[in-house]
């Protein structure tokens, strides 16, 4: 997955109840833009080049994946809904909310219908102030000065004042930080790294992600799975043994929680699957050897893909090696996690059935899993 951008957006209001329509704001944008990073204070400022009555304005800081063309047309989508009536006119005047794009990386953009930096930014106190709170070291990238700098030299001598509300960050409702460890399983292609990745980007996690793709056996066991089934569960057994017992026991001070796209528990479910019975009993004997000494984690969290969808994810994400996996190959995974999980006793187990959902695409979709993984109560010990 690629890195999220960082877009920072100017909010403003003159009309109605001001506070609550930036709130309301700054929650759509949540929505279907990104995660909302930082809010800067709120401020209260006269009406510039026109007669009006003052505004609140602010500023926020979103990561977001979306091109800045689809940040533009959601954020107008936003203005519409909520009771900004665009007119011919060129002129400034009131509205119930205004967003503008400020920066976007540190593109500049020059289009028909959009222009980044926002070409006034510079000349605006009421748009440098709130974006000094929270980005005052951020050069502009065509005046090559700091937002500090831009502010102190600005000429607009409009007198802005804060005022003692401040706005809710909507992300804070998802409190994931309840857990040390939280691991995220699923079938072939269920998108179990994709999730992890994006949580560990938006909640400052830990993220631990299975080496799978180093193993030279898993080619070979899906050309001959007969011959190479063995020496590639011995091998993933001892990667992920190693793996997940360096990465736990390395102490990250600047991290909230752990998120990992793997528990080790699936060795033993790949290899009854995979392993002839007497070859699977030496392998079980060994497994829980080594897997009474590794760390469970508090939250296991198993993301359900129908069959149809997994293998349309197998084939967008163009693994070679994957291409000819068999339908029955996948249910049988599926049903062995599904019966390891139903007698499961000793983790706290949440499946979450995605096979509607699509979260990489859609940011609903990614926040009602969110949500699905919130509503977990942590286990008391």
């Amino acid at each position: 997955m690629t890195q999220p951008n960082t877009v920072y957006i100017s909010l403003g209001s003159n009309q109605g109840d001001r506070l609550k329509h930036l709130q309301d704001a700054v929650d759509v944008i949540y929505k279907r833009v990104g995660k909302v990073q930082m809010i800067a204070k709120v401020y209260n400022t006269p009406a510039l080049g026109f007669e009006g009555p003052d505004f609140l304005n602010t500023c926020i800081i979103v990561k977001t994946d979306y091109p800045v063309e689809t940040v533009l047309e959601d954020l107008q989508r936003i203005e519409t809904e909520m009771g900004r009536v665009r007119t011919e006119s060129t002129a400034y005047e009131s509205r119930s909310i205004d967003l503008d794009i400020l920066l976007y990386n540190d593109a500049i953009i020059h289009t028909p219908t959009l222009t980044v930096p926002h070409p006034q930014m510079a000349n605006r106190r009421f748009v440098l102030q709130p974006l000094y709170d929270i980005a005052l070291k951020e050069k502009h990238p065509t005046l090559h000065k700091t937002i500090a700098e831009l502010l102190e030299i600005c000429e607009d001598k409009s007198a802005i004042e804060p005022i003692n509300i401040w706005l809710k960050n909507p992300s804070k409702k998802y409190n994931l930080s309840n857990y040390n460890y939280m691991a995220i399983e699923g079938n072939i292609g269920a998108g179990k790294t994709s999730l992890a990745t994006m949580i560990s980007t938006d909640f400052n996690a830990k993220l631990v992600l299975e080496r799978f793709a180093d193993n030279p056996f898993l080619p070979k066991f899906y050309e001959d799975a007969k011959r190479y089934a063995f020496t590639l569960e011995m091998s993933f057994l001892a990667d992920r043994y190693q793996q997940i017992s360096d990465d736990l026991s390395q102490l990250d001070l600047f991290k909230d929680f752990i998120v990992s796209d793997y528990d080790i528990y699936k060795s033993l479910i790949f290899s009854k699957i995979t392993l002839p019975e007497d070859e699977f009993k030496l392998y079980r004997r060994l497994f829980y050897l080594m897997y009474k000494d590794i760390a469970k984690p508090e939250l296991y969290i198993y993301l359900y893909q129908n069959t149809q969808r997994l293998q349309e994810n197998i084939k967008k994400r163009g693994r070679d090696y994957e291409q000819n996996i068999q339908d029955d190959y996948l249910e049988k995974i599926n049903a062995g996690y599904l019966n390891f999980l139903k007698n499961q006793e000793e983790l706290n187990v949440k499946i979450i059935d995605i096979s509607n959902r699509d979260f990489v695409n859609r940011r609903e979709d990614y926040l009602w899993i969110l949500n699905e993984i919130a509503s977990v109560i942590p286990k008391v010990e």
